[in-house]
């Protein structure tokens, strides 16, 4: 149902403002009327709304213990909001935000669908929880769950850009030294060079780098049009779909991605399940907090077995991408009855094994761009003495004659 926001006059002949569900503009005039108002204009408060950066982990993390903290210390909602919005620690969008869902609260909306008018503020599994803890009266231990689902997310967010630095560094580096060797270090022998016979590999050489350094301003720029062309092709449907898929089909790699994202889909399953959701909503929800086109699109299969009466083991284990240790774990809790238990168990082991995976995969990218930098400056060393050590040859040939 549409919300619209409209101006209205009273019988007394003054305007007013103010925002309204209704099926449509007809029915929202018969509203009016039976409450002798008389619309004069409206519009569509969502069209209308504001659209928000979605919430880093880190800040969803620290709105949800705050709002935990101060209900279970037996503040009312609006006031615990009201001293939220006060914390001179929040950005101005941020307390914006809290404004906002306190206004819609004190109107009478529950306080999920405050979240959900908030276009894009917060994930979809945030409002979902906090849904489930209304009709339970559980707010305040959800929102705690919640601090803590959304701080191992960012302890792992945090983990994987770390893994990543050093790689990216090492990555400049090798950029940096072949740059430099091919601008300034090569231009320098090409003077020795000249009249002698030289080897393919050298004169391929001495050509990057006379085209590095007479068109080095081209270079950069389609350097920098590639990269933009990449970010574009990579948000296509087709593309995302074949990178996600290729991500967890690596030899090495995929092996350790496929644990993160088991990890961090039964986090999620985990935190809604326990929090009373249908098995169905968890893995609607939980779907689209992977980050993985591929396993996304596997999801329909799994939930419409789920609904034709099939186990949540026999339904995960059809999916591909995930460990094979969840399955397994799921179909043990399905058949003792203690599959909520058993989902705690299974998100901490695999947060364990998330930690354990990217301590490999760096142990992995460093020896391997080490040898990458190692065999690229190699080629070049190479290049470059192929033609000295042949010119000493003959130097060395007509001494002996």
């Amino acid at each position: 149902m549409p919300k619209y926001s409209y101006t209205a006059r009273d019988e007394q002949g003054k305007k007013r403002k103010g925002e309204v569900y209704a099926d449509s503009e007809s029915q929202l005039y018969e509203m009016l009327r039976a409450n002798n108002q008389f619309l004069l204009s409206c519009t569509d408060a969502e069209k209308n709304r504001k659209h928000y950066r979605r919430m880093r982990t880190m800040q969803l993390s620290d709105f949800c213990r705050q709002l935990g903290t101060l209900l279970s210390a037996g503040v009312s909602l609006v006031r615990a909001l009201h001293i939220m919005e006060n914390d001179e620690t929040i950005s101005e969008e941020q307390k914006t935000i809290l404004s906002d869902i306190m206004r819609l609260v004190r109107q009478g909306e529950s306080f999920s669908e405050a979240l959900a008018s908030q276009n894009g503020a917060f994930p979809e599994l945030l409002i979902n929880m906090f849904r489930s803890a209304e009709e339970t009266g559980s707010l305040d231990r959800t929102a705690m769950r919640m601090a803590e689902h959304y701080q191992k997310e960012y302890r792992l967010q945090t983990k994987i850009r770390s893994a990543m630095m050093y790689p990216k560094i090492l990555a400049v580096v090798i950029a940096a030294v072949v740059m430099i060797i091919f601008s300034f270090i090569m231009p320098q022998l090409t003077s020795v060079f000249q009249d002698m016979e030289l080897p393919v590999l050298t004169q391929v050489m001495l050509a990057i780098s006379a085209f590095v350094r007479n068109y080095w301003m081209a270079l950069l720029v389609g350097i920098a049009i590639l990269f933009l062309l990449w970010k574009l092709a990579a948000r296509t449907a087709v593309v995302r779909l074949f990178l996600d898929k290729w991500k967890l089909k690596l030899p090495v790699i995929g092996k350790l991605m496929r644990i993160i994202y088991t990890a961090r889909f039964a986090r999620t399953l985990c935190s809604l399940y326990t929090s009373g959701i249908p098995i169905v909503t968890a893995l609607q929800v939980g779907k689209n907090t992977l980050g993985n086109r591929y396993l996304e699109l596997q999801f329909d299969e799994a939930i419409m077995r789920v609904r034709r009466g099939e186990t949540l083991a026999s339904a995960i284990d059809g999916i591909d991408g995930f460990h094979k240790k969840l399955s397994g774990s799921i179909a043990i809790g399905e058949e003792t009855g203690s599959l909520d238990s058993m989902l705690i168990s299974i998100a901490d082991s695999f947060d364990y094994d998330a930690e354990t995976a990217l301590t490999k995969m760096v142990g992995y990218l460093e020896p391997v761009m080490i040898i990458l930098m190692a065999l690229i400056v190699g080629v070049i060393m190479i290049s470059v003495m192929m033609p000295l050590v042949n010119m000493y040859s003959e130097i060395e040939g007509s001494g002996a004659y």
